[in-house]
């Protein structure tokens, strides 16, 4: 992937695409989990079994990602703990969210909700002010999100992935989303 422009929320280079689709196993997905480990991050693993329903879906990530225990349990508190993770989930660098057999949840009715909803926690997780524009009292992490799928293929998971607040792109090995600039910035 080449480099993208500016980050709408910061003058940094606009980073890759924060929520990933692409065959388990795929290099380029684990070296990003490799590289970000490496710099003191973290990678968490869920099981796609577990997300199968909403409920499921926010034990999951609350378990996962060490939320509070105040925690809404519901799609907007899902954005705001992702997009404040503590340092006991990131190793205050970053997380890399891994999805596994992804197949398994693709045709669930949440499932382009979930995608939207990473790509609202990452997106502001990524940024290093808020969505006025003014400076946030933490600095900005590397959060993204990886669904691996067994059997991958581009042409069948973008439809479920396209949705009007987003920017999908497709290519051979991998589809990608985050937040259309146009809609969300």
């Amino acid at each position: 992937m080449s480099p993208r422009p500016p980050h709408p929320h910061t003058a940094m280079p606009r980073p890759e695409p924060f929520v990933l689709f692409g065959p388990a196993g795929a290099l380029g997905f684990r070296a990003r989990a490799a590289g970000l480990e490496a710099a003191g991050g973290h990678v968490h693993h869920f099981d796609s079994r577990e997300l199968t329903t909403e409920q499921g879906i926010h034990r999951s990530f609350a378990q996962a990602l060490r939320f509070p225990g105040y925690y809404g349990a519901n799609w907007d508190a899902l954005v705001d703990c992702l997009s404040d993770l503590c340092g006991a989930a990131t190793g205050g660098v970053g997380i890399v969210g891994v999805i596994r057999d992804a197949d398994l949840i693709l045709d669930a009715d949440h499932f382009p909700l979930l995608v939207s909803v990473l790509c609202q926690g990452t997106d502001r997780a990524n940024a290093s002010v808020d969505l006025d524009g003014f400076p946030l009292d933490r600095p900005a992490i590397s959060e993204h999100f990886h669904f691996e799928f067994r059997d991958f293929d581009p042409e069948s998971i973008a439809p479920r992935v396209r949705q009007p607040d987003l920017t999908v792109t497709t290519a051979a090995d991998h589809v990608a989303a985050a937040l259309d600039p146009e809609v969300w910035h």
